[in-house]
């Protein structure tokens, strides 16, 4: 029997024997071999009211852009921290430095009390460059509370692995690893051809407990994700990638976690329904929204971020936004009109955001505006 370019026989199933399987039967043992019924869980849903801080420090570890000799400054509710020179050792050139590439992951230190967490959300394109960044600001991975991915895109995931093993029996025992469901799994295409799948396994070995968050979800006491992003304005979001259903060679996602729509055994449009944001409360502030890419639509991001809180006031929207060509200059300046309507306190564009969507909302919402840089930490406090 075929499947994916398997060919399976009647022997006894192996792992791959039972990626070759197919139908429910494949889908019931492979989960159970590959994964263990004590591995993968519901994320707690959010259910009372949402969780607030009074400390909230947002650190850009991996993005398209690093500036170094530019001055940190002290805004209404908020420091930017900036990184004024190179890495620097005494008496000698700096050996390594921070670096920059085409992927975004963040850490995020957060305080209610006494009471401290630490996340780190997304994961950049690459192992060497997140592992590089993080020894530079000396993040220490050994304190992570919790892991989120916000969605199925190689310049979120592929530093993940790298990361994983390089901190293999240094990461807390069963760190909850949170995805916005199992379509965060399925392989996936770009124009120029493959642009990969998540590594369940490399997930599961590290002995993280992978949490399933489709709806709005609690992460490490103090964060929650925003479930599926609905869409509530008149957004018509890129589509860049598409995805296709199955397992092959132990990547991909379960059939029978996807619905039947998208059950084609073809590529089809990618439509991101898995895609979260995380997202915070500040004491006496309000929403502080980390968007990473905004495939959904950055209003509406901003909106699930207020409907699943119930909280209307935004101090800050960090992260992509993904306004970018072929979206015209119409287009952007509608988007920009929604943003002022929202009214946030700053908005902190990076990665996929767009030079030209950068240009327009500064024009249009001045120093509401900061443009993101590696290793920027954003201090907000109650």
């Amino acid at each position: 029997m075929l499947f994916g370019g398997c060919t399976c026989g009647v022997a006894p199933l192996s792992r791959r024997g039972l990626l070759c399987a197919g139908g429910a039967g494949f889908v019931s043992a492979l989960t159970a071999t590959l994964i263990g019924a004590s591995r993968t869980a519901l994320a707690q849903e959010l259910t009372a009211r949402v969780p607030e801080v009074d400390y909230l420090a947002v650190r850009i570890v991996t993005d398209n852009r690093v500036v170094l000799f530019v001055p940190s400054e002290q805004r209404s509710g908020l420091n930017i921290e900036r990184r004024m020179g190179p890495n620097l050792s005494p008496d000698s050139p700096p050996s390594t430095d921070l670096g920059g590439e085409f992927g975004l992951a963040m850490h995020v230190q957060s305080r209610r009390g006494e009471e401290e967490r630490n996340l780190l959300v997304d994961f950049g394109y690459t192992p060497e460059i997140l592992l590089n960044n993080l020894a530079i600001l000396k993040i220490d991975p050994s304190r992570l509370d919790a892991l989120v991915l916000s969605h199925g895109h190689y310049d979120h995931f592929g530093g993940l692995v790298g990361f994983l093993a390089a901190n293999k029996g240094k990461l807390k025992a069963n760190l909850p690893f949170f995805v916005g469901g199992e379509d965060c799994f399925c392989t996936r295409e770009n124009i120029f051809g493959q642009f990969g799948a998540l590594d369940r396994k490399a997930i599961i070995d590290a002995n993280l407990s992978l949490m399933m968050a489709q709806a709005p979800a609690v992460v490490a006491d103090h964060a929650f994700t925003s479930g599926k992003i609905a869409p509530v304005s008149f957004e018509k979001p890129l589509l860049p990638t598409k995805e296709k259903v199955g397992v092959v060679n132990e990547f991909g996602c379960f059939p029978d976690k996807m619905s039947l729509a998208k059950n084609t055994g073809t590529f089809i449009p990618d439509d991101f329904e898995h895609e979260i944001s995380t997202n915070f409360v500040v004491t006496g502030k309000g929403l502080v929204v980390l968007t990473s890419c905004s495939h959904r639509g950055i209003i509406n991001t901003i909106r699930q971020a207020q409907a699943t809180s119930g909280i209307q006031k935004v101090h800050a929207v960090i992260g992509g936004f993904h306004i970018v060509p072929p979206l015209d200059d119409a287009y952007i300046r509608q988007v920009i009109a929604a943003l002022k309507e929202i009214n946030p306190d700053y908005l902190i564009p990076g990665h996929c955001s767009g030079d030209r969507f950068y240009d327009l909302a500064r024009e249009a919402m001045g120093d509401t505006i900061i443009h993101s840089a590696v290793g920027m930490r954003l201090v907000f406090a109650a």
